[in-house]
């Protein structure tokens, strides 16, 4: 029998656009917009889709791409909770539910990234990102970001604790009972990083 995904129709949502969110993540509340997607998810359902790729969902700054924290929905949208509650809904409506993965680089908002600039040589962190000497640049950037610009630092997945705590927030998010993962610019991520994902969600 062929894997459910390839007979699917796929509706996209970018929830941060869809639901009016601020374009810049400056609130210290959360703001609970989850009943605007429960709406768009009824008009999927209606035209016959059996599928939602939804995200980016991880709390960023700005487009969602620039994550801050793997393991919390982004605030503008609403809580761990509220993003459960839509998974459950997806499924009691026949609908699966693919969520975004950007697991190569964060935002310079990411709280690793945050301690190493104040920290330099002496942040434990320092390691989990690929920066070439110390203090911490920005224009000019001196450390390693997303293929198409520096803005975003890149993560070091061969790093151990990297993995650790990447592949938490992945086990985290597979347990609230999602269907699949869209992997972001998977080209630019080391191979093993993939296999330790591909065994944590099949575990």
């Amino acid at each position: 029998m062929a894997p459910w995904y390839e007979a699917a129709e796929f509706y996209h949502i970018y929830p941060i656009g869809l639901c009016g969110a601020p374009a810049r993540n400056e609130q210290e509340e959360v703001t609970h917009r989850f009943d605007v997607l429960t709406e768009w998810l009824e008009h999927a359902a209606d035209l016959g889709f059996t599928a939602v790729y939804i995200g980016p969902l991880f709390e960023s700054t700005t487009h969602g791409y620039d994550t801050r924290d793997y393991r919390k929905v982004d605030s503008r949208l609403g809580t761990n909770e509220d993003f459960r509650r839509f998974v459950s809904l997806c499924h009691r409506q026949g609908i699966r539910v693919v969520v975004d993965g950007v697991f190569n680089h964060v935002g310079r908002g990411f709280w690793a990234f945050q301690d190493v600039k104040a920290n330099r040589h002496g942040s434990r962190y320092k390691d989990w990102f690929h920066i070439h000497s110390f203090p911490v640049t920005l224009d000019p950037p001196n450390f390693d970001g997303f293929g198409i610009g520096p803005g975003m630092p890149k993560l070091n997945t061969q790093n151990p604790e990297v993995k650790e705590y990447l592949l938490g927030a992945v086990a985290k998010w597979t347990r609230t009972g999602i269907d699949g993962w869209r992997l972001d610019v998977s080209d630019e991520v080391d191979s093993d990083f993939w296999r330790d994902f591909r065994r944590t969600v099949k575990g």
